[in-house]
C-alpha cells in the first residue's frame, strides 16, 4: 500500500466522492474514516464527526477521526474509586444517555511524579505525568474502523505496581498500530500503590477480601470490558493480545496465572520485566497491620481509611515496608535475590492469584496462551553514570567479586568492539534481564503448550552521542511503529523507521495469528537449550542464544 493512499485523510473531502464514483477500492477502516471526515465537513486531519460514535453497554461513546483513525481516550469501564469505594472491587460504570465525549486521556493513579530533572531521560523517553485523581478506571481506543473483526492489542504500562500510566511515554500512542497494521489498540489506567494493595480484610471485613490485589482485579475488569464490548470498535474478542513493559510485563505474567484471566487472553507479550517475587498473604496482611497502627486508626474505621490523603497513606505505607523488607540491592538492575517483599505489588493470597506467575511456575492456567519475551540490551542505562573503566570493574567488584568482574569486562569487551565503557555499564543489567528471560522461557517451554517466542532489541539510539544504546523502554517506539512521534529518542532515521515497520508488523501478526513471523523475517519457537532469539537492530536475525557466554558468567 502506498504512502500517498495511508495518508489519504489530508484530501477525504475530495476522495470521499471520488472513491464510489471511479470505483477505487481502499481499506475498508480507511474508507470508512474518510468517508465520515469528508461527511462533517472537515478539510484538515483531525475532525469530531457525530459518525464517531461507538455504543458500549454503558452508553454511547464520541471520539475523533485524526489521519483516518477512530481515536477514543478516557472511556470508563469502571466507576470513580475515591471515597466510600477505596480498595473495593471495581464497580461497573453508571449508565448514561447521551453519547459521552470521550476526547481526553482520564486521570492517572495518584503517585510520585517523574523527576524532569532527569532532563536526558525526560528528552529520549519524552514523558509526561498527566494529572492525578482516583477516578482513574478509564481505557483508550484506536481502530481504523468501528465495524470489522481485527484482532485486539490491550497494553499495559510500566512504573513497577506503584506509579506510570497508560500515556506516561509518547511512544504508547496507538495511532500508527491502527493506521498501519489494521489492529485495535487499547491502553488502560489502573489503581496503583497503596490504593491498589492494601490487605484490609480484618479492618472492612469480606468486602474487602481482595483490597490486596484490587490493581490486578482492575486490569482483569478492564479485560472483561473488552470482551464485552471491543466488537463496537472494530475488534475481535477471542484475539486479544496483552503485553506490557518492565512493571507492565510483570503485570502480564500475573494476570496469564490467574484463573480470572481465563479465556479473556489469547496471546501474551513481555518485554523487559514479568515473574516476580511477591509475598503471602500473612507478610501483606502483617503489613496492613503495622501501616494501620502507624497511621493510628482505629480498628475498623474504614472511613477514616477513605477520607485520607493519598500521600498520607503512601509515605506512611513506604516506611513501613521500608522497616520490614531492610536494603534493597538491584544488584546491577537485574532482579535481586532473597525473600519476598511487601509493599506494593500483588499477593498470593490463595483466591485471585494462587501462585508466582513465571516465577515459580509456569501458570497452567494460560499453558495454550502463545507467549513472546524479550528485552534491550542496555537495560540499565542511567544517563548520569558515566564511569571510568577502573570505577566500573571496582562497582563489579564490590557486587561480585574481583574474578567475575574481570571475566564479565573481558567478555563484554570481545562481544561489544564498539561500545564504550560508558555503553557497556549500561549493559550489565541487560544480560542479567537475558538470564530473567530464559528462566522464564523454561518455565513457559516445560509447560508443552502453546510455543514461546524470543526477542533481544539491541538497535543503538543515535541521540546523545550514541552513548545510551537500547536503554530500558526504548523498544516501545519501535513495536509501536511510533519513531517519528518518538523522534527524540530514535532521531526517526531511515533505519529506525525500517526497524520500526518490523518490529510492530511482528507484534500485529503476533496479536493476529499468535505466530510474529512475517515475509522474509521468520521467527521460530524458542526453547530453553538453543535459546533461539530474534534480534532487533538494523540487520534483523534469528541467533541461538546471542552473547550467551557473557550472561552465563552472571549466573555463575
Amino acid at each position: 500500500m502506498s504512502e500517498d493512499i495511508l495518508r489519504i485523510g489530508r484530501r477525504e473531502a475530495m476522495l470521499a466522492s471520488a472513491i464510489a464514483g471511479a470505483g477505487i477500492a481502499l481499506p475498508s477502516g480507511l474508507a470508512q474514516a474518510a468517508t465520515a471526515r469528508a461527511k462533517s465537513g472537515a478539510g484538515g486531519t483531525c475532525a469530531t464527526p457525530r459518525s464517531a460514535i461507538a455504543k458500549t453497554q454503558y452508553g454511547s461513546v464520541r471520539g475523533y477521526i485524526a489521519d483516518d483513525v477512530f481515536t477514543f481516550k478516557g472511556i470508563p469501564y469502571g466507576e470513580d474509586t475515591g471515597g466510600a469505594n477505596r480498595w473495593l472491587p471495581a464497580k461497573a460504570p453508571k449508565r448514561w444517555s447521551e453519547p459521552l465525549n470521550t476526547l481526553a486521556y482520564g486521570a492517572n493513579c495518584p503517585q510520585s511524579p517523574h523527576n524532569f530533572r532527569a532532563v536526558e531521560h525526560t528528552f529520549l523517553q519524552q514523558w509526561t505525568d498527566g494529572f492525578f485523581g482516583e477516578d482513574m478506571l478509564k481505557l483508550n481506543i484506536w481502530t481504523p474502523s468501528l465495524s470489522g473483526n481485527r484482532p485486539v492489542m490491550v497494553y499495559f504500562h510500566g512504573g513497577g505496581f506503584s506509579f506510570g500510566s497508560s500515556y506516561e511515554l509518547a511512544s504508547h500512542d496507538g495511532a500508527q498500530m491502527a493506521r498501519h497494521h489494521d489492529v485495535v489498540q487499547v491502553s488502560i489506567n489502573h489503581r496503583l500503590n497503596v490504593l491498589g494493595f492494601l490487605d484490609l480484610r480484618d479492618m472492612g471485613g469480606a468486602a474487602y477480601e481482595e483490597s490486596v490485589n484490587c490493581s490486578m482485579t482492575d486490569c482483569i475488569a478492564a479485560l472483561r470490558w473488552v470482551r464485552e464490548n471491543i466488537a463496537n470498535f472494530g475488534g475481535d474478542p477471542d484475539r486479544v493480545m496483552i503485553y506490557g513493559q518492565s512493571g507492565g510485563g510483570s503485570k502480564v505474567t500475573t494476570m496469564l496465572g490467574m484463573p480470572s484471566g481465563k479465556g479473556l487472553i489469547h496471546r501474551a507479550a513481555i518485554q523487559s520485566g514479568g515473574g516476580g517475587n511477591i509475598p503471602e498473604l500473612a507478610q501483606s496482611r502483617e503489613f496492613s497491620r503495622r501501616l494501620i497502627a502507624a497511621l493510628g486508626v482505629r480498628a475498623g474505621d474504614m472511613a477514616a481509611l477513605q477520607a485520607m490523603p493519598w500521600q498520607t497513606l503512601y509515605d506512611a505505607g513506604n516506611k513501613v515496608a521500608t522497616e520490614m523488607n531492610g536494603p534493597f540491592n538491584m544488584r546491577l538492575g537485574f532482579p535481586p535475590s532473597g525473600p519476598a517483599r511487601v509493599g506494593w505489588a500483588p499477593t498470593v493470597d490463595g483466591n485471585i492469584i494462587t501462585q508466582r506467575s513465571y516465577q515459580d511456575v509456569g501458570p497452567d492456567v494460560s499453558k495454550d496462551v502463545p507467549v513472546l519475551i524479550g528485552s534491550v540490551s542496555e537495560e540499565g542505562m542511567s544517563y548520569g553514570s558515566n564511569p571510568t573503566e577502573a570505577e566500573w570493574r571496582a562497582t563489579l567488584e564490590r557486587n561480585f567479586n574481583a574474578q567475575k568482574a574481570d571475566a564479565l569486562i573481558a567478555a563484554m569487551k570481545k562481544a561489544n568492539p564498539g561500545k564504550s565503557i560508558r555503553t557497556l555499564s549500561y549493559a550489565v543489567g541487560g544480560y542479567g534481564q537475558r538470564d530473567n528471560v530464559q528462566r522464564m522461557v523454561k518455565l513457559k517451554h516445560g509447560q508443552g503448550g502453546a510455543p514461546v517466542y524470543q526477542y533481544w532489541f539491541t538497535w543503538q539510539s543515535p541521540q546523545l552521542d550514541g552513548q545510551c544504546g537500547a536503554w530500558h523502554t526504548a523498544e516501545l517506539a519501535f513495536c509501536f511503529d511510533n519513531t517519528k512521534l518518538c523522534d527524540q529518542g530514535t532521531g526517526n532515521t531511515p533505519e529506525a523507521q525500517a526497524l520500526a515497520r518490523k518490529m510492530a508488523t511482528a507484534w500485529a501478526n503476533f496479536a493476529r495469528t499468535g505466530n510474529p513471523g512475517q515475509p522474509g523475517l521468520a521467527w521460530s519457537p524458542t526453547d530453553p537449550t538453543r535459546c533461539q532469539t530474534m534480534i532487533f537492530d538494523n540487520h534483523c536475525r534469528m541467533v541461538d542464544d546471542p552473547d550467551g557466554d557473557v550472561r552465563r558468567i552472571l549466573l555463575g
